[in-house]
């Protein structure tokens, strides 16, 4: 996969994520750093700093792998099972409120 085709998700930590772009932009806050004019260095590096914990963006990778690697099956009712601990719950709501996804 080419550079151009990923992206960089960095947690509060300093640990480093690196996405598809394509599983990334489903995210409406991430497509607009990504793509809006101006001279963001989202924009010109393909990379985004986060104020999350390195387990919350790890979620978030997870789930990209899952939208990239593991076909669903919506006509079956048939989905991917992610077992998540319960303290993290609160926090990946919020996340994925951040996220607008």
């Amino acid at each position: 996969m080419k550079k151009e085709d990923t992206v960089k998700l960095i947690s509060a930590e300093g640990f480093e994520f690196v996405i598809d772009k394509k599983a990334a932009m489903v995210s409406q806050t991430i497509r607009y750093m990504l793509t809006s004019p101006g001279s963001f260095a989202e924009t010109e590096h393909g990379e985004k700093d986060f104020n999350m914990q390195a387990t919350i963006l790890n979620i978030v990778d997870d789930l990209e792998y899952s939208f990239q690697f593991i076909p669903s099956d919506c006509s079956s009712g048939k989905e991917t099972e992610f077992h998540i601990e319960p303290e993290l719950t609160l926090e990946l709501v919020m996340a994925a409120n951040y996220l607008d996804t």
